[in-house]
């Protein structure tokens, strides 16, 4: 991925956008108003699932015991309430992502070690510790035709757990004020 980004990638902005992702209108306009604040890194409009309800895109930096209380059905609640004005959550999902390339690329990327999962949770992390702000934009929606492959699957089941093992053991982890 950063080897491609940098090879191909020349315009002003980068979106990460899956091809799982619907939208009626165009999400750009909107978003690309939450780069006039500067320390802003990425922003992301608000995911909806098929039936029209929060797919809770923006969230608090897990933790172990986070994640656990999730596991066991004791945390179901959102970690932020979305109203009219833009949101400044800890991390959004790369289902949809955009940044200004130059904030992309300085960062050097996505961490190629991660596969298919965290890699939203590790780069808005590695944003944060550079003094950048992660924006979920209210004003933006769009839809997501999510398979959940993590929930069915074994081998999804274990990429998700390999990868949430190794933000949890990073230096990124480890500097973050959970």
């Amino acid at each position: 991925m950063n080897t491609l980004f940098r090879s191909r990638a020349r315009g002003e902005f980068f979106c990460v956008l899956n091809p799982d992702i619907r939208f009626k209108e165009n999400p750009f306009l909107s978003l690309l108003s939450c780069f006039k604040v500067p320390s802003i890194g990425v922003v992301a409009p608000i995911v909806l699932d098929e039936q029209g309800e929060w797919d809770n895109n923006a969230r608090c930096f897990p933790t172990p015991i986070k994640i656990l209380c999730k596991a066991v059905g004791r945390r179901k609640e959102s970690d932020y309430k979305v109203a009219r004005d833009v949101v400044y959550p800890d991390w959004v999902a790369v289902m949809f992502m955009l940044f200004l390339s130059e904030t992309f690329g300085g960062l050097g990327g996505f961490n190629e070690r991660y596969f298919l999962y965290y890699e939203d949770v590790d780069i808005c992390a590695r944003l944060q510790l550079n003094d950048y702000h992660v924006a979920l934009c209210p004003g933006t929606k769009v839809t997501h035709y999510a398979r959940r492959s993590s929930h069915r699957s074994f081998k999804y089941f274990y990429w998700h757990l390999t990868s949430m093992v190794r933000f949890f053991c990073s230096t990124i982890y480890r500097q973050l004020k959970c």
